[in-house]
């Protein structure tokens, strides 16, 4: 009872002054005020005054403060009957739990700053296509790949310029090209970027009227394509394609290698720190062993 007389004493001062500048310290208060205790345990002012948001309104920082203490009152007591209710060996193992994690905490954090400091991000495409090279039979696909080009244009759009495009599209010369981009502002979508490996899942979500049953020919090297749905028709030249289990492109899993890389470097950094800072400690005689 004593404890929610002192969080209800507290609670009438903030009324009384109707704003949240009465947490402000003041001159004449005491840095160390206390607002309220459980058992040995006190909050003090000057930690209610870290956490009331700037912008808060008198009445809405009654309600936060009132809803801080008793939290901060709740935890004190679930805490306080931990304790008293919890042998003294789990005690003791939670103690070492707390005291190795916040070792970790902070070992992990220092470690996290010294190897982004020293991480080098910029690999050469040469190490990366080394590494390709040695791990080769790492890199198999589990899905097809496809490179390919393709314009979707409406019904009556292509009823007047089907083969047309269709035949600009398969030659794909340097005339050919400047010609489809001037006319793709007319296209519903397209895509001319054919040196890029790109999953047929991607495809089937950008070409409404692929499906399995069109799927082989969607997987034939140099092949055209013409599909059509209630929307529109789509021209579709595939250029190239791999299947699940063909060796991977380098360009396709080039991002999993520098990925590979650079976790190789921070473990490298970690343990490289690690022995500088024992070598150090023994040159100085900051750590030492005992018989």
């Amino acid at each position: 009872m004593r404890t929610y007389s002192i969080i209800f004493l507290y609670l009438v001062l903030i009324v009384s002054f109707a704003s949240c500048d009465f947490f402000v310290s003041k001159t004449n208060a005491k840095k160390d005020n206390p607002v309220a205790r459980v058992h040995d345990h006190y909050l003090y002012k000057s930690d209610i005054d870290s956490i009331i948001p700037k912008d808060i309104s008198g009445n809405d920082s009654i309600l936060f403060v009132s809803n801080y203490i008793n939290q901060w009152a709740n935890k004190q007591l679930l805490m306080h009957k931990a304790k008293y209710n919890l042998s003294e060996e789990k005690q003791k193992q939670f103690e070492r739990l707390i005291k190795d994690y916040k070792t970790e905490l902070y070992t992990e954090a220092y470690k996290e700053a010294m190897i982004s400091k020293n991480l080098d991000t910029l690999i050469a495409d040469s190490v990366l296509r080394n590494y390709y090279n040695k791990n080769k039979e790492n890199f198999k696909l589990n899905q097809d790949l496809v490179k390919l080009r393709y314009i979707n244009i409406d019904l009556n759009y292509a009823s007047d310029n089907n083969r047309r495009l269709q035949q600009k599209l398969i030659d794909f010369d340097e005339e050919d090209i400047e010609d489809l981009n001037d006319e793709s502002i007319k296209f519903k979508s397209f895509s001319f970027n054919d040196s890029v490996w790109v999953s047929t899942i991607e495809i089937y979500d950008k070409i409404g009227p692929l499906s399995s049953q069109n799927k082989e020919e969607l997987l034939k090297k140099e092949n055209f394509l013409q599909l059509k749905d209630s929307l529109g028709v789509y021209l579709i030249y595939v250029k190239d394609y791999l299947k699940r289990n063909d060796q991977s492109p380098l360009e396709f899993v080039r991002p999993t290698i520098k990925q590979v890389l650079l976790n190789q470097q921070k473990i490298q950094i970690s343990k490289k720190l690690e022995k500088d800072i024992l070598d150090d400690a023994i040159q100085n005689k900051n750590f030492e062993t005992y018989d």
